[in-house]
Order: C-alpha cells, then structure tokens, then sequence
C-alpha cells in the first residue's frame, strides 16, 4: 500500500525527547521567576546584548539579566535534548533494525535468517524471540509443503503412468482381452480418485472450513469397528470396543474418518493371523481421549516418528493388496489438529502400535 512519506520514528523521538526537555525548562525557570524574583523589581525590557554579558557575574543577577539567562538555558537545553534524544533514540531503536533486516530476508524468500537478539529480557527481544519463533514455524512449514507437493506429484503420476502403460500394450496386442483390460484399468482410477478425495480431505481440514456439532466418540468408536468389521474377519483380526461416553465439539463426518483409518490401519498392520484390535475412549476433567492399539510386528521410535507424514506407509508391515494412498495418519493428525486435540504414537512393547487422540472435552449442560 502507497503511503505519503513522514517522519521517522528516530526523529519522532528526538523531537519528543527535546519538547520534553524544554517543558521541563520552561516549568522550572517559571517556578523560579514565581518563587524567587517576583518580590523584586518589577522593572522589565527587552535584554541587549550586554546583558547577556552580565549573566555570567552572579553579583549582577536579577530580574533584568533573569530573561537573557533564561533564553541561553533554554537554548542549551534544546542543543542538548536534540543531541541527546537522537542518541538515546538510535540506541533504543537498534534492535528494530535486525527485526526490519530479517522481516525483509523472510520476505524474499530466506526463511533461515535469525535475529538472535542477545542481551536481558525486554520488550524487543520478546519481539525478536517471537519472530525468531515464527521464522522457525514457517521454514518447518515451507519445508513440509515442498515434501508434500513432491510426494504428491510422484502419487499422482504412477496411476496416470499405468494407465498409459495399459493403453499402450492394449493397443499394440490385437489378442488382448478386453475384460481383464477394463478391470486393471477401473483399479487404477480407483487408486487416483481415493488419492484425490484424501488430498481434498487433507485441505478441508487444513482450512477447518467444516461445521461443528454435539458429537460421542464412543459412538463413533463402535460405528467403525461395524463398517470394518467384516474387513478384520478377513484379515483373522478381532476388534474388541469398551469406554465410556466421549462428548466432544466437532465434526460428526471428519472423526468418522479418523476413527475409521484409524482402525484400518490397525488391521492391515497387524500380525498375520489371530491379530487383534482395542479401541476405547475415556474422559477426563477438560479432554476425551479415543485410543486405538494392535498387536503387530515391533517398531522402532524412529519409524513410529515419521508415520504421520504424507505418503508413509511403512511398506514393511503392509501388505500389497491392502496398501492405500499413504495419507491415512496424515489425515488423522489434520483432523485432530483442527479440532484442537492432539495425537500420540508409541510403538508396543509386545510389538504393534499404539494410537491415542486427545480432544477437548464438550462443556456439559446444566
């Protein structure tokens, strides 16, 4: 935005700093006009220049040299507030400076710059703190959104590569079979529509542009665990639900789906018979918690660590047919970051994992 050019703040200080100081001189040399010459002669003119002579000789001083001591007092102080707040203010004002350095070098793009303000805590170095905070936050977020905007654009061109590669050979083979063409084909949409709809899930949540209702974990909990019942029986995983009733503000739609990969996660990254899955939900003071365990294999820290990232699907534990875009924890961690809560993963000591969301807790009606 367009602005008309004024003073600066450096100046603006200065001229506040010396106004002060003169106010202040006018005040006392009015205290002392009142106080201490007014029972003297009243005679008054305008000082000459001798009389600005005779100030110096404190024998000769009265009201008529009183006025041209004064002028020079009010004089020093306005060369001497000028030259003082212009030095003051420079020296208050030079951590801005660093700020306005590192604002500018944010804006062009170089998000590893820090202020590193040193020195005892005051106002501006809260301020460098903060924006040293923020500078962290963005180039963590940069960075991220390029890792996503990677991984997606590789998702997204394997199905589309398929898709060609069927064509291709479909069209160079006059012995093809149309069948089997049509239903690797209809696989291969499948795969790049689910990979389109959870990148879509993705922003809504990012935007938390959904509407927020009275909403029962515990519902949802076992709604979940019916849908995919059928789909654990397959895998030879039992689901076992308990917990109490989980109150909570958000949308009845997202949690389904969290709870759902949630649970989908747990059966496919299961052992590979006699598995099983617990859900439950609990409910404390100021927050619910929904937690999902299953046995499995064992997992290191360091893997557990990086399974909310997009596109991680811990391929060792997952079977082929049941692998999925790689976006099932990602969504989880959306979601619960959009309705304030917080997610937990810690891998099992028998092997497995275990998955706790902490919400916050819906205000009971009275």
């Amino acid at each position: 935005m367009d602005r008309a050019p004024g003073l600066g703040v450096r100046l603006k200080l200065t001229l506040s700093y010396a106004g002060f100081l003169m106010l202040a001189g006018v005040l006392l040399l009015a205290a002392v006009w009142v106080f201490l010459l007014r029972g003297r002669s009243t005679n008054f003119q305008f000082p000459d220049l001798a009389d600005f002579a005779r100030v110096f000789d404190p024998s000769n001083f009265g009201p008529v040299v009183f006025v041209p001591a004064a002028i020079l007092a009010l004089g020093f102080l306005l060369v001497f507030g000028l030259v003082g707040g212009w030095i003051l203010a420079g020296r208050m004002l030079a951590p801005l400076t660093r700020i306005t350095r590192a604002a500018r070098e944010a804006g062009s793009g170089s998000l590893s710059y820090r202020i590193e303000l040193e020195g005892r805590n005051d106002e501006f170095r809260e301020l460098a703190d903060a924006f040293d905070a923020m500078l962290a936050q963005l180039e963590a977020r940069d960075a991220a959104q390029q890792r996503f905007a990677a991984n997606a654009s590789h998702e997204l061109r394997t199905p589309l590569a398929i898709t060609q590669a069927l064509l291709d050979v479909a069209r160079n083979d006059p012995n093809r079979d149309g069948g089997e063409l049509d239903e690797r084909l209809r696989a291969v949409n499948a795969r790049a529509i689910e990979l389109t709809e959870a990148l879509l899930l993705l922003s809504r949540t990012d935007q938390r542009s959904f509407s927020r209702e009275d909403v029962d974990l515990s519902l949802i909990a076992e709604e979940a665990a019916e849908t995919l019942l059928p789909f654990a029986e397959k895998h030879g995983v039992s689901i076992e639900t308990s917990g109490d009733i989980a109150p909570v503000i958000g949308s009845h739609a997202l949690l389904l789906q969290l709870t759902t990969n949630l649970l989908h996660n747990a059966i496919v990254h299961n052992v590979p018979e006699h598995g099983s899955v617990q859900i439950s939900t609990a409910i404390g003071p100021e927050s619910v918690m929904l937690t999902v365990e299953n046995t499995g294999d064992k997992l290191s820290p360091q893997l557990v660590s990086t399974l909310t990232e997009p596109f991680q699907r811990g391929t060792a534990r997952t079977r082929g047919d049941d692998a999925r875009v790689g976006l099932g924890l990602a969504i989880v961690k959306s979601i619960t970051q959009a309705h304030d809560g917080s997610l937990t993963l810690s891998p099992r000591a028998a092997g497995g994992l275990s998955v706790a969301v902490r919400l916050p807790a819906a205000q009971r009606r009275p």
